[in-house]
């Protein structure tokens, strides 16, 4: 049996019977199967490409069997949205080969009877693959792109009436491109010119980034399990917008600052190192799991000065009141702005998220306020690009807080650009090329 099909199967079955994060299981199970070079590759495609796909998968399937879908053995399914994404979209994949190795998973998990029905369906697909054309003309407009472009039906309806049809379009197009590895440097123990030097002995393909002085994207690279600069703490995976949000901030040396939602301390990192390691660092996150990750990364990075907390940031202002010099809030959002970098989250999303979230980031940005000194800032971030939980949720934060302003919070960024006068920051993935990420700077009065 193909091992590497196996191993697909085994991790989509978890991300679909045991809500497993396709990430994590995929490196699990690539570990586990000892999957490397382009075993691993295909695997990573064939896992993130099925699981992305999703619903669209699901709504082919349905045009070779009248069978419902809900009466299809779960490991079936699977081995059904494995193979239809092989013949749907992965041109280099032979039709008989998708074929052949799924129906002989089939057997071995399943039987026989599972087999020839699984046989049959894709032997279908292969033969009339027109059953399966997405719906066109007036007034499927919508369904259309959802279909076409992987997306949940009314996540699609939701961006066509924020950013118009075109827009939403391009958003969800780009949600489906492969993220580039986005590195920041460790400033505190090497500069981005040695970082590159050292990469490109390596050959890797390299390009400094046009947002962050850090930030180093890497086009071609090989497995993180055996890259050399993450161990060794001379640099950090992080989006180039991610990498923005510490720059607002702006701390200085020998300042005090609170990090109140900061797992897995990617943005916690990056101000100890402007902070050039000097001062302290309150790191809070509500997960014991997740604080060891905070840990972890500031010992690998060499950074002394952080303090990662168990607390839940709605208590930060009533413990840490009027003392901080500097407080971030990179509040707990709906992700929409990085859903190029999670295969699974788009489907995991709901529309309830939209309105319970903003209830939460509305209490943690009032509280975690108390926190900051006078004279001080609170940075507000997401990664998200709903505007109820951004530039909406910062005006009423404002009008509810007469004790602070906004500032202009372009002028913050490190490097010109686009965004430089904007009051607010909010950075789309098709129109910047980055995660979708909001930023607010604001200042509380003397």
């Amino acid at each position: 049996m193909d091992k590497v099909r196996q191993a697909a199967l085994e991790i989509i079955t978890e991300v679909y019977e045991k809500d497993a994060y396709a990430n994590v299981a995929l490196v699990k199970k690539i570990r586990q199967h000892k999957l490397s070079g382009i075993d691993r590759a295909f695997c990573t495609s064939l896992v993130y490409g099925t699981v992305k796909a999703g619903e669209t998968l699901d709504w082919i399937i349905r045009r070779y069997t009248k069978r419902p879908l809900s009466k299809i053995d779960p490991v079936v399914k699977n081995i059904l949205r494995l193979g239809i994404y092989q013949l749907f979209y992965m041109d280099k994949v032979p039709a008989s080969a998708a074929c052949n190795e799924m129906v002989e998973i089939a057997k071995q998990k399943a039987g026989l009877g599972a087999s020839k029905f699984v046989n049959g369906l894709l032997r279908s697909a292969v033969r009339e693959p027109e059953k399966a054309k997405f719906p066109a003309g007036q007034g499927k407009a919508t369904e259309n792109l959802a279909l076409s472009a992987c997306h949940p039906q009314w996540l699609i309806k939701r961006w066509i009436k924020s950013f118009g049809f075109e827009n939403a379009k391009k958003l969800a197009e780009f949600d489906n491109e492969d993220a580039p590895l986005t590195l920041r440097t460790n400033t505190l123990k090497i500069s981005r010119a040695e970082l590159v030097k050292k990469l490109a002995e390596t050959n890797m393909e390299v390009q400094l980034s046009k947002l962050t002085p850090e930030g180093i994207i890497v086009n071609n690279h090989s497995e993180l399990d055996n890259f050399s600069p993450i161990a060794e703490g001379l640099c950090q995976v992080q989006d180039e917008s991610s990498m923005l949000v510490a720059h607002v901030l702006a701390p200085e040396p020998g300042e005090f600052i609170i990090d109140c939602c900061s797992a897995p301390g990617g943005k916690t990192t990056h101000i100890a190192a402007l902070m050039e390691n000097r001062g302290r660092i309150v790191a809070g996150d509500i997960y014991e799991h997740k604080i060891e990750r905070i840990r972890e990364n500031a010992e690998r990075l060499g950074i002394s000065i952080i303090e990662a907390e168990l607390i839940d940031a709605r208590e930060i202002g009533k413990k840490y009141e009027n003392q901080a010099d500097r407080v971030l809030v990179d509040a707990p959002c709906s992700g929409l702005g990085v859903l190029r970098r999670k295969a699974d989250a788009r489907w995991r999303k709901k529309t309830a998220d939209l309105t319970e979230l903003p209830k939460l980031q509305r209490e943690i940005l009032s509280e975690v306020s108390r926190a900051v000194k006078k004279g001080g800032v609170l940075v507000y971030s997401t990664c998200t690009i709903e505007a109820a939980e951004n530039y909406l949720m910062v005006e009423d934060f404002l009008r509810e807080h007469g004790d602070f302003y906004l500032e202009k919070t372009g002028s913050y960024l490190p490097m010109k650009n686009a965004h430089s006068d904007d009051d607010m920051v909010q950075l789309l993935p098709h129109v910047d090329g980055t995660d979708g990420f909001f930023i607010a700077r604001m200042r509380r009065k003397n």
